[in-house]
């Protein structure tokens, strides 16, 4: 496993500790993210998309 990868899969484990869930496509955007694949601005709009948020 990539230390990206290790990166993501920690980091949500963590927060699913706290109760939350992270499922695939998030962290998928994540990695994308991180491997500079896609900006901070188009991870914010594919998580705002997802959840179903229109504010801009």
């Amino acid at each position: 496993m990539a230390e990206d990868e290790k990166a993501v899969n920690n980091a949500a484990a963590s927060v699913e500790m706290e109760g939350f869930h992270i499922d695939k496509p998030y962290k998928d955007w994540c990695l994308k993210l991180l491997r500079k694949e896609i900006t901070m601005e188009q991870y914010i709009d594919l998580v705002k998309n997802r959840v179903g948020v229109s504010a801009s």
